[in-house]
């Protein structure tokens, strides 16, 4: 092992390489900023480890806040066309065949998304095709948690090989040494076909000379091997580019494609394809360099990556990370990036596992979008060209779940960064421009995958807008929605991707503006009745944007449409329903069936009208009708708690349909039990330690419901900047607003017994209403809560008061 000192003043730097590495994170940075000084370290809080159990499937690599690289681990369970969890890593797998470049925070499909070059330490001879190695039985490492650390922007592991990881990064690039054990055979294998859906095309060139590894994958898929429709996803939409460079020399090289391996060769390319299993196994390419550990065991890499261009992965590097900057270097870089991010909410009092889950749901929350631009403004677009930044465009941002996040992360982005909001916004925009005038559901780096159902961008930009953002083509970007929304075109009537990934973003758009509905069978759509409810949502959202833009008659005519959802609604049962095109219901109905729904029941799907929540309870049978019955969707028959999901006739909170129903008493004139349900929710559902999510973070939106639980307010719907009004868990909390006044949240006596609200106050005006208006809401200033132990219910409760 090399001296202590030499090791230290290459590795680690000086005091002068960690500022060059913060204000090469700081030119770099989409966002300004944050002048306010933070008390303490908040990144600190942060267990990047929650949700990584419990089908939370978050990733607990190195990341920044909007990153382009999250190195992180690629697990297996024995079986190399797969992972241990949908995003690579399951936390109870304690197996890895690499650590790759790129992850998605908490999707859904399994396998996921990225997962694209893993980089693997590896003790031993190499005398196989490591794609042989079908059963990742010689090739992969175990490990244990005791080996382990994540903190934001470093990732630390151990491995029971011998050797160690210790990686960190800046927003396109990152650093890594590796340690292996002394006078053992040690290598680092680039598995450069092995992304997590597997891919198209792979390719690796070693170059001993300037000891530098490069080389690209041509992968896609996501959702690709989903059976509801992923085969019309096996496809390749972008190309992700990587350099590294190492500070000593190579002692061995060779590279592999499928069986066949080749000592010494510097050059090898193939792919995998899309399928699984057996229809994969042992394809694919990649290569490694050896390191004599003789009288030196530890390897210090660097890396750069791109979605445009070798030369673009290199330049990100260059510019991002000083040559001299270590690990710790650009570690503490990173966590000061993460301190500024965080502090957009700062947080007093509180238990430390309280604080744990907020700052970690908060991280979780602005992970996302992701960066796709290269430093010098390039990105490549949905056409598959090669960009540059629209006029006022600081970056090009993407990986959108739309379906997702529309309904909390995108209002948590617009309330504490405003301007990265516009540049997503902008993103979403310059995709659809690129894609023919679509605005795909569910954008993955430069590719449209179709993936879930709705038109989720209507009622993102709607309300990016309603909160303020104005930094982007919001004339430019609404046009082009209401033509998606009024303009027909052939893929509304194409079955290609259906059920899970169907082509059309207003499905059978003619026919819907007959019926007034989504017929099943007829509608080329993932459920007539949840496509119904997605397009009323994404409608009123347009009708409000229209408003806002002076756009009257738009307005009138999407607002009459946000009403269709009562066409979907089934006095006779009760319940939203699926309906035939010649109108007949579809029968037999059992509302805890999720015939023509997606990922719910109708018992879920009867709640999603947040728009029209009077006109709801009316078709209930009144307010009184609707409260008994969302009384019974949060308990069970004996009136015990029903909030953990798993019964089909209740509360799911692992899912997005009814996230916003514990919200929903207070236009029912009961915020008591708003208060009540998610305080609950909160305390049973979320916590801390890898099961601290209740399933999927689905790219910061479960992690964005906390946050704004915790708070004690809610985004009131899609399209609208008002704010619900809750029971906040701190005694103090002050979101800064930037361009705008701080929101401050007082509630001296939250504890663990205070969980009802009995007064509000306003900037010392009392607040007889359960909700902020949209001008209150963007107007910041300072919301005093009196919280009680026992349910007031008196407050916010009189006719005038509920929310409109």
């Amino acid at each position: 092992m090399r001296h202590a000192l030499l090791r230290a003043a290459r590795r680690l730097g000086t005091r002068s390489a960690v500022t060059a590495v913060t204000t090469a994170l700081a030119v770099a940075a989409p966002f300004p900023a944050v002048a306010a000084s933070v008390p303490e370290r908040l990144s600190s809080l942060v267990d990047p480890l929650i949700g990584s159990a419990n089908g939370g499937n978050t990733f607990p690599g190195a990341t920044l806040p909007q990153g382009m690289i999250a190195w992180s681990p690629t697990s297996t369970a024995g079986d190399q066309t797969s992972t241990g969890a949908a995003n690579g890593y399951a936390y109870d797998t304690t197996r890895i065949r690499g650590l790759s470049l790129t992850h998605v925070n908490g999707a859904g499909c399994h396998p996921g998304a990225a997962g694209d070059i893993p980089v693997m330490p590896f003790t031993g001879d190499i005398t196989s095709s490591p794609s042989a190695d079908t059963k990742d039985a010689v090739y992969a490492a175990d490990f244990s948690h005791a080996d382990e650390k994540a903190v934001p922007g470093r990732y630390t592991l151990g491995l029971a090989s011998g050797a160690s990881a210790d990686l960190a990064v800046s927003r396109r690039a990152g650093v890594a040494d590796f340690t292996f054990p002394a006078g053992r055979p040690a290598s680092l294998l680039f598995r450069v076909s092995n992304s997590l859906n597997g891919s198209e095309d792979a390719h690796v060139d070693i170059d001993a000379a300037h000891r530098k590894v490069t080389g690209w994958v041509l992968t896609g898929a996501f959702c690709g091997r989903r059976a509801n429709g992923g085969v019309n996803n096996r496809k390749s939409y972008y190309r992700l580019h990587f350099s590294a460079t190492f500070d000593r020399a190579f002692s061995t090289t060779g590279t592999w494609h499928d069986g066949t391996l080749s000592p010494g060769s510097t050059s090898a390319s193939g792919g995998e394809g899309y399928a699984t299993g057996a229809d994969r196994a042992g394809r694919g390419s990649g290569g490694w360099v050896g390191f004599d550990t003789a009288s030196d065991n530890d390897v210090h890499m660097r890396v750069g990556i791109s979605y445009v261009s070798l030369a673009g992965a290199e330049a990100n590097l260059r510019h991002e990370i000083p040559a001299r900057a270590g690990v710790a270097d650009v570690a503490e870089a990173g966590a000061r990036a993460w301190d500024r991010e965080l502090s957009t909410v700062r947080a007093e009092g509180g238990s430390t596992a309280r604080r744990t889950a907020f700052y970690t749901a908060l991280y979780h929350s602005l992970m996302q979008p992701d960066l796709i631009s290269d430093t010098d403004g390039r990105y490549r677009g949905m056409d598959q060209a090669v960009h540059r930044l629209a006029r006022g465009q600081r970056a090009q941002y993407s990986n959108f779940s739309g379906w997702d996040q529309y309904r909390a992360q995108i209002q948590l982005l617009a309330l504490l960064r405003p301007t990265v909001a516009g540049d997503f916004a902008q993103s979403l925009y310059n995709f659809a421009r690129q894609n023919g005038g679509v605005w795909d559901r569910w954008v993955h780096i430069s590719g449209a995958t179709h993936v879930m159902t709705g038109d989720p961008s209507a009622a993102t930009l709607a309300s990016f807008y309603a909160m303020g953002v104005r930094n982007f083509d919001y004339r430019g970007a609404y046009a082009s929605l209401v033509r998606q929304a009024t303009v027909p075109t052939p893929y509304d009537l194409s079955d290609a991707g259906c059920p899970g990934q169907c082509e059309g973003q207003r499905p059978n758009l003619a026919q819907y503006l007959i019926s007034h509905y989504a017929p099943q069978g007829a509608c080329h759509c993932w459920g007539g009745a949840a496509e119904t409810l997605e397009d009323a949502v994404a409608d009123f959202s347009l009708a409000q944007w229209a408003r806002l833009l002076g756009h009257d008659q738009d307005a009138e005519v999407f607002t009459e449409r946000a009403g269709y959802w009562r066409n979907v609604f089934n006095p006779a049962t009760g319940h939203v329903q699926a309906r035939k095109l010649d109108g007949t219901w579809v029968t037999p109905f059992n509302p805890a069936s999720d015939l023509g729904f997606a990922q719910g029941t109708s018992a879920t799907y009867t709640w999603m009208v947040p728009h029209d929540i009077q006109g709801l309870a009316d078709a209930m049978g009144g307010r009184s009708a609707a409260e008994a019955r969302l009384d019974g969707f949060f308990h069970n028959p004996d009136g015990s708690w029903s909030v953990r999901g798993g019964d089909p006739l209740r509360y799911d909170p692992t899912n997005e349909p009814g996230i916003h129903a514990p919200w929903l008493y207070n236009a029912l004139g009961q915020p008591w039990k708003t208060q009540a349900t998610v305080r609950r929710i909160l305390d049973t559902v979320y916590g801390t330690g890898p099961a601290g999510l209740p399933g999927n973070d689905d790219l910061g939106t479960m992690s964005a419901w906390y946050v704004f639980s915790a708070l004690g307010v809610y985004p009131q719907t899609p399209g609208s900047a008002a704010l619900l009004l809750g029971a906040p868990v701190f005694p103090k909390a002050t979101v800064d607003r930037p361009g705008r006044a701080d929101l401050v949240i007082t509630a001296p006596e939250a504890d663990d017994t205070h969980v009802y609200t009995g007064a509000v106050r306003r900037d010392g005006h009392p607040v007889a209403r359960s909700w902020l208006t949209p001008a209150q809401a963007l107007s910041g200033g300072r919301l005093d809560f009196t919280l009680t132990t026992a349910p007031d219910t008196g407050w916010a409760t009189g006719e005038g008061d509920l929310p409109e």
